[in-house]
């Protein structure tokens, strides 16, 4: 399994940041299948004030620039996305024309399960 961190802004809107959730707790079908059909196994969007932060656990074999692209080969995915970006804005220092950016890894640390040695 590979794993993906990313960050990006909700706009400075009580408002908008009530609907980015409320989409989020119904999310539509089509975005589901989507993101299961280019390789994504489970996603988990948390929230701070207006900054998101999305960590994707992904099968071995996925790559983030050939892989992401078949989410948007469905209409309803790619309207969801557009209808996304326009509750985003980019955290600083993110490139010119860029919503999500990807967080590097620096820290990882496995733990023995209960009970083992």
């Amino acid at each position: 399994m590979k794993r993906f961190a990313q960050t990006v802004n909700l706009k400075d809107d009580p408002e908008v940041i009530r609907l980015y959730e409320e989409y989020h707790a119904n999310v539509w079908p089509e975005v589901v299948a989507g993101t299961q059909k280019c390789g994504v196994q489970r996603i988990f969007i948390y929230r701070f004030g207006r900054t998101l932060f999305m960590f994707m656990e992904t099968v071995d074999s996925f790559d983030m620039e050939r892989d992401m692209p078949k989410y948007m080969e469905d209409p309803r995915a790619r309207e969801w996305d557009e209808l996304m970006c326009t509750f985003q804005e980019p955290v600083p220092g993110a490139p010119s024309g860029s919503t999500w950016v990807q967080m590097r890894e620096i820290y990882t640390q496995d733990f023995p399960a209960a009970g083992e040695n």
